[in-house]
């Protein structure tokens, strides 16, 4: 894997793992009897979900923070750390801080679910907002950022353009390569959400290592789909205003150190719209009673609305990255659609 920038390897991920265990379990893997039933798949294949929900800040973002912050903690010392997020890595540095004894400041988005500030602010985390509505003309995101770093000190963390995030996140992955192995399982199908690309460059380097045959499909929502379009382009690509109510998921682009490890693993990228998303949502908390936000869901109404084929000799996993969303909105679009909040 060639690139003028250093590139995470399978070795970082496995440093990675114990030091994520020192702090949390695996997140289940769920098998859902359900899923196999819709797809109407063999009696030998399987449908799992990684259900990242379960951690204690509700997703996956825990993963690849406290590894960073693992990796960080001496260069940090007594200075304060500073990241941007739309809400889920805000929760999982602010926990990392908590446990390392760090303080951190958060830009996050004014119209960030509630949930998420709330668990952002119960770690210990100080947060301060922007407009993201006009973000892409102003670019206060990345400019409050940087002032914070360079006004007050901070030590600056990115969300997922990061070999220490994506060491992190891929733990994840290597629990579901173990699990499955220990069952002498193995994956024909790997769905996984991309935004900026921190937890699927993880993920993809565990998967393609344990299981070479796996087809490791990306996952983006209709109107922010980057990704695929630089898949397609063979280059990295901006969309200058993704939208969806996908709110994890409208990064601009995929990340430096993402890119490489994408490009070479990933063999397709699809794209669900918004909808369908919301259908996969009712049809989760129905089923599996796991109430999801948009961007935790959209994995699995890949596999559900089948954007790609599912042929082939194996099992399926769906990533379901993260659960955090207000009970009042999620409520209002699995029974109002699109028309609420």
């Amino acid at each position: 894997m060639s690139n003028s920038i250093q590139v995470a390897t399978i070795e970082d991920v496995r440093r990675a793992e114990p030091v994520i265990h020192q702090h949390i379990s695996p997140a289940p893997l769920i098998r859902s009897y359900g899923l196999e039933k819709i797809l109407e798949l063999s009696d030998d294949r399987r449908v799992w979900i990684k259900d990242y929900g379960w951690t204690p800040v509700g997703s996956f973002k825990l993963m690849g923070a406290l590894n960073w912050m693992a990796n960080h903690a001496d260069e940090i010392g007594d200075r304060p750390v500073a990241a941007h997020s739309s809400g889920n890595f805000a929760s999982g540095i602010s926990f990392a801080g908590m446990k390392y004894g760090k303080k951190v400041i958060v830009v996050m988005p004014e119209d960030a679910p509630q949930v998420k500030f709330d668990l952002t602010e119960s770690f210990g985390a100080v947060i301060r907002t922007y407009d993201k509505s006009t973000d892409h003309l102003t670019g206060a995101r990345d400019k409050l950022t940087k002032q914070i770093a360079e006004v007050e000190n901070a030590v600056q963390a990115s969300p997922y353009d990061d070999n220490d995030v994506i060491a992190g996140n891929g733990v994840g992955g290597l629990e579901i390569v173990e699990e499955l192995k220990r069952q002498d399982r193995k994956i024909s199908h790997f769905f996984c959400q991309v935004s900026g690309g921190g937890l699927m460059a993880g993920h993809a380097l565990a998967i393609a290592d344990g299981f070479p045959e796996a087809k490791i499909i990306g996952v983006e929502p209709t109107e922010a789909d980057d990704f695929r379009r630089s898949l397609a382009a063979g280059e990295r690509l901006r969309v200058e205003e993704p939208k969806s109510i996908c709110d994890g998921l409208l990064s601009y682009d995929v990340g430096d150190h993402n890119w490489p490890i994408l490009k070479e693993l990933i063999s397709e990228s699809v794209c669900v719209p918004d909808e369908e998303t919301i259908t996969c949502m009712e049809w989760l908390y129905d089923t599996h009673g796991l109430r999801t936000e948009p961007s935790g869901a959209i994995a699995t109404a890949a596999a559900m609305m089948r954007k790609a084929s599912l042929e082939g000799d194996g099992d399926i996993v769906l990533v379901l990255s993260g659960r955090n969303v207000d009970d009042r909105t999620f409520h209002q679009w699995i029974e109002d659609g699109l028309e609420s909040p």
